[in-house]
């Protein structure tokens, strides 16, 4: 598939592997709408991103807010006629043990994770089943397979999306709307910089952005990665749950 002079919208596009992107795609001449909560860091990447010849785009909105993103969008749709490639990359997750539960984190996680796609799609599904066309890219993870401890909440988004998708996928191909699903394993980025925990293979978000990029070139359905850690997380997937447990409790002690 071409990606040169299409229009390439991404969320969470202020840092990480959202930004990563867009400067891929900036580099073919594509016109960005990039949208982010925090302005300045979207100010900040426009200015880098100056020297390459596409239009860019910013919009200030908290993709877990229903009513935020209905603005948002409803003033992209007034902008812009079409919308080629969609690339839903927001993202948040806190570690928390039984002993720092706390449901408004659980509220953020979710809502940035999953709601963060469901409420911008709804808004653009519209657009794509009237052209018949488009590229639908999700950000999932790796960790959605189970759940692993700390981390529950944001291995049950990432389920979500997942399984989501996958469904969204057959729906959509009826319409000649492409569906993809992205599973990185650990990219070292701000969100991951938090873990206290190993995170093997740990990569470079350049190199992430740029697996992308290029998965989504291919047109392939789902674009995972690195190959090590997709076979661990299948292995992972099989166990019997008695002894995924066990064997995930050795893991838990062992953590800071």
């Amino acid at each position: 598939m071409k990606i040169n002079n299409k229009t390439v919208l991404i969320t969470g596009a202020s840092s990480g592997i959202g930004k990563a992107l867009a400067k891929l795609f900036a580099k073919e001449r594509n016109k960005l709408i990039l949208i982010a909560r925090r302005t300045e860091k979207l100010e900040e990447l426009k200015d880098e991103l100056s020297g390459n010849n596409g239009e860019i785009y910013l919009y200030k909105c908290d993709v877990s807010n229903s009513s935020e993103v209905s603005n948002t969008f409803a003033d992209i749709k007034t902008n812009f006629d079409s919308i080629d490639i969609a690339i839903f990359n927001a993202g948040q997750s806190y570690l928390m043990s039984v002993k720092n539960f706390d449901s408004h984190k659980a509220e953020a996680i979710i809502g940035t994770n999953f709601f963060g796609i469901v409420y911008p799609l709804e808004q653009l599904l519209p657009l794509f089943l009237e052209r018949k066309s488009g590229t639908i890219v999700g950000v999932s993870s790796l960790a959605d397979n189970r759940g692993f401890a700390g981390s529950g909440f944001y291995c049950a988004s990432k389920a979500a999306v997942s399984v989501y998708l996958e469904g969204l996928s057959v729906e959509l191909k009826k319409y000649n709307v492409k569906v993809i699903t992205v599973k990185p394993g650990f990219v070292k980025t701000a969100m991951t910089a938090k873990n206290n925990f190993p995170m093997p293979m740990l990569m470079p978000v350049d190199k992430a952005a740029s697996i992308i990029f290029n998965g989504i070139k291919k047109g392939k359905r789902i674009i995972q990665f690195p190959l090590p850690m997709v076979i661990s997380s299948r292995l992972i997937g099989l166990l019997p749950a008695g002894i995924y447990e066990f064997l995930a409790s050795k893991f838990d002690r062992k953590r800071k």
